[in-house]
């Protein structure tokens, strides 16, 4: 009996064109968290970063570019990309967390919403189109690709537009090493309604949100430079060291979750897309996973990675991921019809997602 399933019919996104390498830092002045100064020359500083997360280079929005502006890239090219009518669209959800951060402006602007911001640059008329924002820290994106999954397996939508897009480079603290992971960029898909005999496109997800222990390990907070700190502007603020350990312990299990909902084996997934956050953590985790499944050895090209040269984009980084791969992108990596993926975030320093995707 045909059932009814979403699938990703256009994939699009937009990878800034400023490229930002690690010298770039070399001239920053660094402080602790207790307002210290570090003694530490930056250019070992900037070695045992790339060491650690794998990072050598990330993308910057040009000056005059804001975040609806990298989404909008995005999304056409989704849509061109699923050959639709933009006016057909019933939902357009825009997962970002820091609003339309501008180069002179550090406040954070959400009113009016992205996704309507979006909807006007996209000139869509249509009321019914029903345009709202999600923020849930990195996993964002996945976060709206679940929801757009219950309007369309309801019945009540047919195509929904989903973006993921930051611009993190400007609400990051220059004087805080964590601002060399931070980098911009979008990522979007068109989602539409499939009737099958077989299972196809989104066919399981999991989330989960700790609260309760991690609720502070992402977080806003003032400058670590005590002059700057005067301005009280708020800057980006994470416990790196406890969210690796949070990251490390829980998404394995999140994953593993929605597999055993299928009654997957791990040996049955063509690829894991993992939110691009650190290299070294995300082979940690990948490795965790296997283990859970009583695999020692992990197959070297399941993973495909973009951080060591986008950086980590926050939403943008698994649809931007996913698009590169479904344009043939990366030659190392190829998808086709059948093949199981793994589409998983972690951020906000307590949120958890993860879905299975079988291409169409």
């Amino acid at each position: 009996m045909k059932k009814l399933y979403s699938v990703f019919t256009g994939t699009g996104s937009y990878v800034p064109t400023k490229r930002i390498g690690n010298d770039y830092f070399l001239d920053y002045e660094f402080y602790d968290s207790t307002g210290e100064k570090l003694d530490t020359p930056n250019e070992e500083i900037t070695r045992k970063f790339e060491e650690i997360t794998t990072i050598a280079e990330r993308r910057y929005a040009e000056d005059d570019q804001v975040t609806s502006d990298l989404a909008l890239i995005a999304a056409e090219r989704a849509i061109e990309a699923a050959g639709i009518d933009k006016e057909e669209l019933d939902y357009i959800i825009f997962a970002h967390n820091f609003g339309e951060s501008r180069i002179d402006n550090i406040q954070v602007d959400v009113l009016p919403t992205l996704a309507a911001r979006l909807k006007e640059k996209l000139g869509i008329d249509n009321p019914s189109a029903v345009a709202y924002d999600v923020l849930f820290g990195c996993p964002g994106w996945i976060q709206a690709v679940i929801h757009a999954d219950y309007y369309i397996r309801s019945g009540d939508a047919k195509k929904i537009l989903v973006v993921g897009a930051d611009v993190l480079s400007r609400i990051s603290d220059p004087h805080d090493r964590d601002s060399m992971i931070y980098a911009d960029g979008a990522g979007a898909v068109i989602m539409e309604g499939v009737e099958s005999d077989e299972p196809v496109g989104l066919i399981s997800h999991v989330s989960r949100s700790d609260a309760v222990r991690y609720v502070n390990m992402l977080r806003m907070g003032y400058s670590y430079n005590p002059e700057l700190a005067s301005k009280k502007n708020f800057y980006l603020k994470m416990n790196g060291r406890r969210l690796y350990q949070y990251a490390l312990e829980n998404v394995p299990k999140a994953i593993k979750s929605g597999l055993d909902k299928l009654k997957l084996h791990i040996s049955e997934i063509r690829k894991v897309l993992l939110h691009q956050a650190n290299g070294k953590m995300d082979d940690a985790i990948l490795k965790r996973l296997f283990n859970l499944f009583d695999i020692d050895d992990v197959p070297e090209s399941i993973m495909p990675m973009t951080i060591s040269w986008l950086g980590n984009s926050s939403v943008a980084t698994v649809p931007t991921l996913l698009d590169i791969l479904v344009r043939g992108g990366m030659k190392e990596h190829s998808i086709g019809k059948g093949d199981n993926l793994i589409l998983a975030s972690v951020g906000a320093g307590m949120n958890i997602n993860s879905l299975v995707y079988r291409m169409a």
